[in-house]
C-alpha cells in the first residue's frame, strides 16, 4: 500500500468532528499570505492525505518592471541624458501551492469559492487516498467536475519538477552534525533515481525519465504499521504523537542488543555491541512494564532500519545510489528522517569527511566532500509534501506544458522548510500557522548549465554556506537587517511620484524583516543560506511590492556621468607601452568594481561625496602583491595566443561598466578575441542589466572604432545571462547564452565583482580559462581572508592537461 490508503486509518469520532467543524467555521484566513491571485486563477489540482491537503492552482500576476530605452533626443530635455527610464506593468505566470490541515478543507474551499472571478477552469484534478472522500464536498463547494488521477504518477511528475526547477531541493539529514540539513547540489541530469514512498506500506519506484518509471518493490510494513502498532503498545491514535513520544524514548530498555547477548560485540562478523540484534527483545523476558516512549522509540527503529535495508538492497540490485524517501511517514519529521538515515547509513558503511579551509579561516561548504563511502545516499526533499498536488497540477496543465519552461522559487511568497512541522512545534499551533505555501514564477528564459564548467554534477555557486557556519550566519543576518533602513529610504525615493510608494516600502520592511527573523531560527529554510539567497529573498520582497528597480536613477546617472570619461581613459591607455596597458586595464576594472552600491562602505562614501570618482577609487586599491595574486602568470598568458573567445560577466553600472570593464574588452577585441557580454536579465541592486548594457554600448561604439567594429562584425555580443541577482549561478543560465558560448568555442571566462567572484564561484572549476576579479568591499570579509578593506583578488586559473579547453 501506498501513502493513498493513510486516509482510510485517519478516521476521528464523532465528538471530535464537530469540533473540527467548529474550528472549520471560526479560522480567519489571512488573504494576503494565503490563496493570493485567486482572481486570476485556474487549472486547479488537490491532494488530499490522511490529514493534509494541498493545493495547486495557476495564476497570472500583474507587476511592475522597470524598463530603458533610448531617447530619439528630438526634445532639448532629452539631450542631456543618455535613456529613459519608465515603469510598466507586465504579466508573469505563478504556480501556487497551499497546504493545510484536512480540518480546515471546508472554510478553504468557501473562501476559494467566494474569490474565484474570472476562471474559465470547469475540473480540478484530484489525487491522493482523500480525493474520494471528499469529492462530492469539492463539486458542490467550488462547481468544478472532479478528474482523480493516479496518485504514483503524480508523486513522480511532482519529483520531477522540483528537482529540475529548484537548487537545494534535495537535502541529506545529519542529527548530531553541526548543520542538520545539507543540502545537495542540483543534477544536470536528474535520472535515474528511487523514490521511496513510505505511506501506509512502501513503494519503491525506479524512474528513468520524465514519463518512464516502474514500480520494482514494496513492503506491508510501513507508516500504518508504525501507526497502527503504535496505538496498540501506547493507546495513542495519533501519528504526530507517536512520534512526540518517540522522540523522547531510549528503544535499549526495549530492544535487545548485540552486547545484551555476547558482552560486547562480536568481532568476527563486524557487529558492534551497540547493535540491535533483536527489536523488542527484551520485552519477551523482562518483568516491567515498559514506557509509551521506549516502546514507540523501539518501533520506530524497527520499522526504519526494515525499510532501509530493503531500499539498500533495491538501490545496489539496480545500481542507483540516489535514494529519495517521501510519504506520510517522512513528513519533515526529524525523528522519522533521521531513523532513515541512520538505517541508510549502516547498511553501505558510510563515513564523512571534514571540508577544507581557504587560508585558515575561510571554509569552502561541506557538502562538497559530504559523502565519500557508501554506495547509497538517503535523499529528502524540501517540498516532499507537494510532489502529487503538483504532478496533478501538471497532468491538468499539459497543454500549457509548463515544462518547457524554467521555473524559481519566490521566497517572498514561500513558507520554509519545517514551518509547521509538530517537531519543530510540539504544542497546539496558532491558527495561522497551519498553512504552509510554495510559490514559483515562470522565467522568462529556459535557463541550463554553462557547458564549461569542469563537472557540473559537483558545481557549488556559494563559496559559503552559513547553514554551517554560525559566525558568518550571524554577521550576515545582522548586516542585511542594519541595510533595511537604508534599502527602505532607497527604495521610495526611486518612486517620489507614487504617494503610496512610502506604505508599500513599510510594508517591505515588515515582510524582509520577518524572513531574515525565520532564517535566525531556521537557517535551513530555503535550502542552504548563502549572501546569494539572503540578496535574491530580499530583490524578491521588493518585486513583492511594485519596486522592480531602485537604483535604476542612480544607474542613469552614473552611467552619463562615466561616459563623458570614456574617450580620456583609452586615449591615456593607448599612450601607455603593452606591458604597462595591460596592468593599468586590471587596475581599471578593479577600480570600477569600488563603485558599488550593494557594499555599505562604498554607498556611504557616494553618499557623502557624489564627487567621488575613478581615480580616486585607483588610489585605494591595494599595491601589489595582491591579497590573491595571479597578474603575472596573467601576463604571461596575455604575451601568448589571443583567446578565441571571451565570456565576460559583468557587474555594475556606470564606472565599473564603461570605464573599467569596456577598455578591457575593446583590448581583448583588438587582439582578435571574441567578446560575449553577459549582464543580468532583470535588475538588482546598481547591477547593469541587458537593456541598460545595449544602450551604453551602441553610445560608446559611436565614438570608439574598435567597438563598432566588433559590433558590426558579430566579434562583440551581447546577452542576458538569465539571472536578476547580484550573484551568478553557473548551473542557470540563459539557454541562448549557453548555445552562443558552446558556438564560439569559448575559452576564457572573466566573473568580476564580490557577487559573482567571492560570493559565488570562487571555487568554480572550469574546463577553459577563467579570470575571477574583484574588490572586498566589506571590512569583515577583508579580515576573514586575512586582508583588508579594498583588498584586491585577482585569480587567473587555466583549465587542467586534457581539458575541453586545450582539446580545442
Amino acid at each position: 500500500m501506498t501513502s493513498s490508503t493513510m486516509a482510510e486509518c485517519d478516521q476521528v469520532d464523532s465528538g471530535d468532528a464537530s469540533r473540527h467543524h467548529t474550528m472549520d467555521k471560526s479560522i480567519t484566513l489571512p488573504p494576503d499570505e494565503i490563496f493570493r491571485n485567486l482572481e486570476n486563477a485556474k487549472c486547479f489540482a488537490i491532494d488530499i492525505g490522511g490529514s493534509l491537503t494541498k493545493l495547486a492552482y495557476y495564476s497570472t500576476v500583474q507587476h511592475k518592471v522597470a524598463k530603458v530605452r533610448s531617447f530619439e533626443h528630438s526634445t532639448e530635455e532629452a539631450a542631456d541624458k543618455l535613456y529613459e527610464i519608465s515603469v510598466q506593468e507586465e504579466l508573469t505566470a505563478r504556480l501556487h501551492f497551499i497546504k493545510f490541515e484536512n480540518a480546515y478543507i471546508e472554510t478553504c474551499l468557501d473562501f476559494i469559492k467566494d474569490h474565484l472571478v474570472n476562471t474559465d477552469t470547469k475540473v480540478i484534478k484530484a489525487t491522493g487516498g482523500g480525493a474520494h472522500k471528499f469529492k462530492e464536498l469539492l463539486e458542490k463547494k467550488l462547481k468544478l467536475k472532479v478528474d482523480k488521477e493516479d496518485e504514483m504518477t503524480c508523486l513522480i511528475k511532482g519529483c520531477n519538477f522540483v528537482l529540475r526547477n529548484i537548487p537545494h531541493e534535495a537535502f541529506v539529514y545529519a542529527k548530531h552534525a553541526d548543520s542538520e540539513f545539507r543540502f545537495q547540489t542540483t543534477q544536470p541530469d536528474i535520472f535515474p533515481y528511487l523514490l521511496v514512498n513510505i505511506g501506509s506500506g512502501v513503494s519503491i519506484v525506479k524512474v528513468e525519465s520524465e514519463d518512464r518509471f516502474e514500480r520494482i518493490g514494496g513492503s506491508s510494513i510501513g507508516g500504518g504499521t508504525f501507526w497502527g502498532l503504535g496505538a496498540l503498545l501506547t493507546k495513542s491514535k495519533k501519528f504526530d504523537e507517536l512520534l512526540q513520544l518517540a522522540s523522547k524514548g531510549q528503544h535499549t530498555s526495549v530492544d535487545m542488543l548485540v552486547k545484551d547477548i555476547y558482552g560486547g560485540s562480536y568481532g568476527s562478523l563486524g557487529l558492534t555491541g551497540d547493535l540491535i540484534a533483536s527489536s523488542f527483545g527484551k520485552s519477551a523476558t523482562a518483568d516491567k512494564e515498559f514506557s509509551k516512549e521506549d516502546m514507540a522509540k523501539s518501533l520506530l527503529h524497527m520499522i526504519s532500519n526494515d525499510i532501509g535495508q530493503l531500499a539498500c538492497l533495491y538501490a545496489k540490485l539496480h545500481r542507483l545510489s540516489r535514494v529519495y524517501f517521501g510519504g506520510f511517514f517522512i513528513r519533515g519529521h526529524p525523528v522519522t528522517m533521521h531513523t532513515i538515515t541512520y538505517s541508510i547509513n549502516f547498511f553501505t558503511k558510510v563515513r564523512y569527511l571534514d571540508s577544507f579551509p581557504f587560508g585558515s579561516t575561510w571554509r569552502r561548504p561541506c557538502n562538497v566532500v559530504f559523502l565519500v563511502q557508501g554506495e547509497v545516499q538517503a535523499l529528502f526533499l524540501r517540498h516532499e509534501g507537494y510532489l502529487g498536488a503538483i504532478g496533478a497540477f501538471l497532468k491538468g496543465a499539459e497543454e500549457d506544458n509548463p515544462n518547457q519552461y524554467s521555473w524559481g522559487e519566490n521566497y517572498a511568497g514561500s513558507s520554509g522548510l519545517m514551518s509547521i512541522s509538530p517537531e519543530m512545534n510540539p504544542m497546539q499551533r496558532a491558527r495561522s500557522g497551519t498553512f504552509d505555501m510554495l510559490e514559483m514564477d515562470r522565467l522568462e528564459r529556459q535557463l541550463v548549465n554553462l557547458h564549461l564548467l569542469q563537472d557540473p554534477s559537483s558545481y557549488i555557486p556559494d563559496t559559503v554556506d552559513l547553514t554551517e557556519d554560525a559566525p558568518a550566519r550571524e554577521y550576515w543576518l545582522d548586516c542585511f537587517e542594519e541595510a533595511l533602513d537604508g534599502v527602505v529610504k532607497r527604495a521610495v525615493a526611486s518612486q517620489p511620484d507614487m504617494a503610496e510608494s512610502a506604505e508599500r516600502a513599510e510594508k517591505f520592511r515588515h515582510k524582509y524583516r520577518h524572513k531574515l527573523q525565520t532564517l535566525r531560527h531556521q537557517p535551513f529554510a530555503y535550502g542552504s543560506l548563502t549572501v546569494r539567497s539572503l540578496l535574491d529573498t530580499r530583490e524578491h520582497c521588493l518585486n513583492e511590492f511594485n519596486f522592480p528597480d531602485p537604483y535604476s536613477k542612480i544607474k542613469q546617472r552614473e552611467n552619463d556621468g562615466a561616459l563623458k570619461y570614456y574617450q580620456r581613459v583609452v586615449t591615456a591607455l593607448d599612450a601607455l607601452d603593452w606591458e604597462d596597458r595591460q596592468l593599468a586595464l586590471v587596475r581599471g576594472v578593479l577600480a570600477g568594481n569600488v563603485f558599488d552600491w550593494g557594499a555599505k562602505a562604498v554607498s556611504d562614501v557616494l553618499e557623502s561625496d557624489p564627487e567621488f570618482g575613478f581615480q580616486e577609487a585607483k588610489r585605494q586599491l591595494e599595491e601589489r602583491p595582491w591579497l590573491v595574486d595571479s597578474y603575472d602568470q596573467w601576463l604571461q598568458r596575455m604575451k601568448g595566443r589571443p583567446h578565441k573567445c571571451a565570456l565576460f560577466f559583468v557587474d555594475n553600472s556606470g564606472v565599473d561598466i564603461i570605464l573599467g570593464v569596456m577598455p578591457f574588452v575593446r583590448e581583448l577585441l583588438s587582439r582578435g578575441t571574441q567578446v560575449v557580454l553577459a549582464s543580468n536579465s532583470g535588475p538588482a541592486l546598481n547591477d547593469v542589466t541587458n537593456g541598460e548594457l545595449q544602450i551604453l554600448t551602441e553610445r560608446i561604439a559611436d565614438t570608439d572604432p574598435v567597438i563598432r567594429a566588433g559590433l558590426k562584425d558579430d566579434r562583440l555580443t551581447l546577452i542576458q545571462s538569465g539571472s536578476s541577482s547580484p550573484c551568478l549561478d553557473l548551473s542557470r543560465l540563459d539557454k541562448v547564452l549557453a548555445m552562443v558560448v558552446r558556438e564560439r568555442h569559448t575559452d576564457l571566462v572573466v566573473m568580476e565583482g564580490m557577487g559573482r567572484a567571492i560570493h559565488t564561484n570562487y571555487y568554480a572549476a572550469l574546463s577553459c580559462e577563467s579570470l575571477k576579479m574583484a574588490v572586498i568591499k566589506n571590512s569583515w570579509l577583508a579580515d576573514r581572508l586575512g586582508g583588508k578593506l579594498f583588498s584586491v583578488v585577482f585569480k587567473y586559473e587555466a583549465p587542467p592537461v586534457g581539458s575541453h579547453a586545450n582539446a580545442v
